[in-house]
């Protein structure tokens, strides 16, 4: 009978078949030299490359280490929640596959954690990314903190140390929009972070673009935020007010017989106050009713098509 591990660790993989076994390699020196019972679980997010064949080879050699793999790219967060639905741990690390996040880091997080707290999260105070990706994840987090009215530090990402319970009830968020970081800090419990060692990318570039990045914000911040509403309503009410001046104005000119066209007067103002109307009510029916439509479909948020190892 397999021992049930004492720490489960979760790690998307996407464009990783050259450096998946070497973070395998380096989880494991950690886990041996920690003396604890323990399980990796591997989640290939439909790669292009050959990294689920790495992934199986992996697995047939060492029976710690489970495989699965999506029916299609679902994006990382889905892969993460993929990965967190498999674990067994009494204690569950979330760790990116590209060893920028140091596998090494682990046992701190885990003594912090014993400590006496229910999630341990790495702060990445000197991050070792381009020029590029600094500037878009600085933007990234800017945008949405103030859309969001959410305080999510930019040097805190995926990786970290959670206890089962609270990816328990991270499990039952069903909200169709995932992202971890942010499930994470709505959940609560004791929490804290410290600062860890961040590495150069091994391999490879981030499959995360400015654009990418954006969009990302967009449908996080429509999933958890009523702030776009209330802008598109302030939107809406400033042209409507802007039209009701401008109305005020040309009727004035138009009983001073300054405008001589008929007609023109109330033409522009039915054109002004109209349109701010408008736009008011398409933005709120708009955006409430594109985000009830994804939810209420209940589409699952990832489809497993196969598995490999235990």
């Amino acid at each position: 009978m397999n021992q049930i591990p004492h720490i489960s660790i979760v790690s998307p993989v996407y464009r990783a078949e050259n450096i998946v076994g070497k973070l395998v390699d380096e989880i494991k020196k950690v886990m041996i030299q920690m003396n604890l019972t323990y399980e990796i679980i591997l989640v290939d997010d439909r790669s292009p490359d050959n990294s689920w064949e790495a992934m199986k080879q992996i697995s047939s050699k060492n029976s710690e280490v489970k495989s699965i793999r999506l029916s299609r790219n679902f994006g990382q967060h889905p892969a993460i929640m993929a990965g967190l639905s498999k674990t067994k741990g009494e204690w569950i690390v979330v760790i990116d596959c590209d060893l920028q996040d140091q596998p090494k880091e682990i046992e701190k997080l885990y003594r912090k954690a014993v400590d006496g707290y229910d999630i341990v999260l790495a702060k990445r105070e000197n991050r070792k990314d381009g020029f590029f990706k600094k500037i878009s994840s600085k933007l990234f987090y800017v945008v949405f903190n103030y859309l969001s009215g959410i305080e999510i530090n930019s040097e805190v990402a995926n990786f970290g140390i959670y206890n089962k319970k609270v990816i328990k009830s991270i499990a039952q968020i069903n909200d169709y929009i995932k992202f971890f970081p942010l499930f994470v800090q709505w959940v609560g419990f004791k929490s804290t972070s410290i600062v860890v060692e961040h590495n150069e990318r091994v391999d490879g570039k981030s499959s995360y673009n400015l654009l990418k990045l954006m969009s990302l914000a967009f449908n996080i911040i429509i999933s958890f935020s009523d702030k776009p509403l209330k802008i598109f309503t302030f939107l809406g009410l400033s042209i409507s007010s802007i039209s009701f001046l401008s109305g005020c104005y040309y009727l004035f000119m138009a009983l001073s017989g300054q405008i001589k066209e008929p007609g023109f007067s109330s033409l522009i103002i039915s054109i002004w106050l109209l349109s701010g109307i408008i736009i008011s009510i398409i933005g709120i029916v708009g955006i409430y009713l594109g985000k009830t439509f994804n939810q209420v479909k209940n589409r699952p948020i990832y489809i497993i098509d196969e598995k490999y190892g235990d």
